[in-house]
């Protein structure tokens, strides 16, 4: 099976492609080659897609096409220049389409419309849309939520496990009842290549069923064998001492407000959990996470609070 990801040098396309190549796939990755290197093993191209013909240097046809682009200009050009050559498409897409963040609905943003601002971060839900609506109704949509594990540079699961491993009191946000949704980044890849594989088509979220952010705690600190001190701080004292909400500086990540994204991470993946899902125990994915920080001298920059800003809001706590 002869499979292309477009995309290929970094995280869960990287991931696509490692096991495509396991599994046997002749594996073509395409991209700019700036983000990073593709696995060992398979073949890379050059390309660049925001330029008209771009896909050119691709030669041959495919069985399979896995496309990470939020772009809708790249997946329409894409589209046009694989025309023929695309077997089964998969358009790995996001939870973000959703428009409504209160409940967890299935309405969807209206599609970006053509000429808008494609990299601008209001727009990225209505982008991908529009990239789903361009790869067709025979396209397998990877709607996933947060993915974490290994390799993972967004620091927002990453932030736990780092900040679990140092030890002493813990700042944790909201309450331990408040739900999260995520998915290892191997079991989203394993997943997307069993459905590609099988032809599934429509969209899928792919993502764990809800659980509490106690429990997500509880299983960093089982997969790490520490017994933290959580010190859990309400979301009115989060918002008064300027603590972000998600991800970025100052922030404490996972957590939401309440209620206005009470359905962000409470959404009904029995359909892909029916079609072949499979969710390994945070306590892997963290000890996994805890070795590959270790091995990579990754730093945890991009999410979190510093140990300056956490010990300032602890003392204020008690």
């Amino acid at each position: 099976m002869r499979t292309l990801v477009l995309g290929g040098t970094r995280f869960l396309s990287k991931e696509i492609a490692r096991q495509a190549r396991d599994r046997g796939h002749e594996v073509v990755c395409a991209a700019r080659g700036q983000a990073g290197e593709p696995p060992q093993g398979v073949e890379f191209v050059r390309v660049d897609r925001a330029q008209d013909g771009g896909l050119s240097p691709l030669e041959g046809s495919f069985d399979l096409v896995i496309d990470v682009a939020r772009h809708p200009s790249m997946v329409r050009r894409a589209v046009a220049e694989l025309a023929g050559r695309a077997g089964h498409w998969t358009m790995i897409s996001t939870c973000s389409v959703y428009a409504d963040t209160h409940e967890a609905t299935q309405v969807l943003h209206e599609p970006l419309a053509p000429g808008a601002d494609e990299s601008a971060p209001e727009n990225y839900g209505p982008a991908k849309v529009a990239c789903e609506q361009i790869a067709g109704d025979a396209a397998l949509l990877v709607r996933a939520g947060l993915i974490v594990g290994p390799e993972d540079g967004s620091d927002r699961f990453t932030y736990w496990v780092d900040r679990l491993a140092r030890g002493g009191p813990v700042l944790a946000p909201g309450s331990p009842g408040d739900l999260v949704q995520l998915a290892d980044v191997r079991d989203v890849a394993a997943w997307t290549l069993d459905a590609a594989e099988k032809g599934l088509a429509g969209p899928y979220d792919v993502m764990s069923s809800p659980f509490t952010r106690g429990e997500l705690l509880a299983g960093i600190a089982e997969g790490l064998s520490v017994r933290p001190e959580l010190v859990w701080a309400g979301q009115e004292f989060l918002t008064e001492h300027k603590v972000a909400p998600w991800a970025g500086p100052r922030s404490l990540p996972l957590w939401l407000p309440l209620p206005e994204y009470a359905g962000f991470m409470a959404r009904d993946v029995s359909a892909t959990l029916d079609a072949g899902l499979r969710i390994r125990p945070i306590a892997d994915t963290a000890r996994d996470t805890l070795a590959w920080l270790r091995d990579s001298g990754h730093q945890v920059t991009k999410a979190g609070l510093t140990a300056e800003e956490e010990a300032e809001l602890l003392r204020l706590l008690t």
